[in-house]
């Protein structure tokens, strides 16, 4: 049995156990983090997106140095975006403004559709390719929980610390960390491997907002080079 470590983070420190843990990556993605993606066709600055993949390759290869589990989440639909729900359901009004399922060709040159399964757009960006190892579990909502298999992974890995990172930090995040955190794991998001463009802008981002309520009430706030410290 190995030996629980304790991560510095707000409001306080995690006892935890490597054993017992998973790192959980969301929706690092060319559709969400690359140029010609999704949302840099949409006009959405992804510079707060692009910054994150640096630290989280860093606590990406610490955790796997440590034998933590890296499991990634990945948003995608069906090629005939049945899994979208009806035509008036909000899930794909609010993405048929972001141009879900057109057509496009990809900066590497093949054809897909925008966030569609096997498109270039869902793969996860060059930097943080899944490794051997490493699990990847689709998605249709912002939930990672939400009709995928992720709980009875977790729960087959006996996880119960869950190490978070990835994107969008008010929408996919935080969305999985309260079904997480519902389900009684413990969530520590690690703040620089996590961006937002929603009111990036502003004096007060939605960033910001969801930093300060997984602190308060969903889980832990930390960031990568504490994670590191605490599995060296």
């Amino acid at each position: 049995m190995s030996p629980s470590r304790l991560i510095a983070a707000r409001p306080g420190p995690v006892d935890f156990d490597p054993k017992k843990s998973a790192v959980i990556v969301v929706d690092m993605q060319n559709d969400f983090g690359s140029f010609g993606g999704m949302f840099e066709r949409a006009g959405i600055d992804i510079a707060p997106i692009q910054a994150a993949i640096v630290p989280t390759a860093k606590a990406l290869e610490a955790a796997r140095k440590a034998g933590i589990p890296v499991v990634y989440l990945q948003m995608q639909h069906r090629t005939d975006m049945a899994d979208m729900g009806a035509m008036d359901s909000p899930h794909r009004q609010r993405h048929t403004r972001l141009s879900v399922g057109q057509m496009m060709k990809a900066p590497d040159g093949t054809e897909g559709g925008i966030l569609i399964a096997g498109s270039w757009g869902v793969q996860i960006v060059d930097a943080l390719t899944p490794q051997a190892g490493d699990l990847v579990v689709a998605k249709h909502r912002f939930s990672g929980f939400y009709e995928t298999e992720l709980n009875t992974i977790l729960r087959g890995l006996d996880a119960k610390h869950l190490i978070f990172t990835g994107c969008t930090t008010s929408i996919c995040v935080e969305s999985t960390i309260r079904d997480a955190m519902f389900r009684d794991y413990h969530c520590v998001l690690l703040e620089d491997c996590t961006a937002e463009p929603i009111g990036h802008g502003n004096s007060r981002s939605n960033h910001d907002a969801s930093l300060l309520t997984i602190e308060v009430l969903f889980g832990w706030i930390s960031d990568s080079q504490k994670f590191i410290n605490a599995v060296a």
